[in-house]
């Protein structure tokens, strides 16, 4: 048994996931969110939708004959180099077969590429010792800043 799975603190304990970061274009997120969604609440806590994505990155390859690319792009020369914008989209699912593979049929369905960029890793995740009440001068409902502003 893993050290991880005895873990226990006064603030809570950690819990085995699979993290599942998938590269995608900046405005395809929310389509593969809602797919997910359709499968795996996404669960955090008491909370569901929990994913982060990065900032736009760029990300660059060099397709081969044959590639999806060569064959749809017009005047496109296997070897070359072709540049697009990226973003990291993070989910964190239970380490559980089959919801992975529930989970990475929805993404793959709804992804533009035919052979997306999905890496798979086994973590393990914080579950605090939820108290919505806590008076904890470092809680956003108690520091006096609040939330920070909404972007979406």
């Amino acid at each position: 048994m893993n050290d991880l799975a005895k873990y226990k603190a006064k603030s809570g304990k950690l819990v085995p996931v699979w993290t599942l970061e998938i590269q995608t274009l900046p405005d395809d997120t929310d389509k593969i969110l809602d797919a997910v969604m359709r499968v795996n609440p996404l669960s955090f806590g008491r909370y569901q939708r929990n994913a982060s994505i990065s900032a736009v990155g760029a990300e660059t390859a060099q397709p081969e004959t044959g590639s999806t690319t060569t064959t749809h792009v017009d005047g496109f020369e296997a070897g070359a180099t072709e540049t697009y914008p990226v973003v990291e989209l993070k989910i964190s699912i239970e380490r559980n077969l089959a919801i992975l593979e529930t989970v990475m049929d929805a993404i793959l369905h709804v992804h533009h590429y035919e052979e997306p960029v999905i890496f798979v890793r086994e973590d393990w995740a914080s579950r605090a010792n939820y108290n919505p009440a806590s008076d904890n001068p470092n809680r956003w409902w108690n520091n006096g800043r609040g939330l920070p502003d909404r972007i979406g």
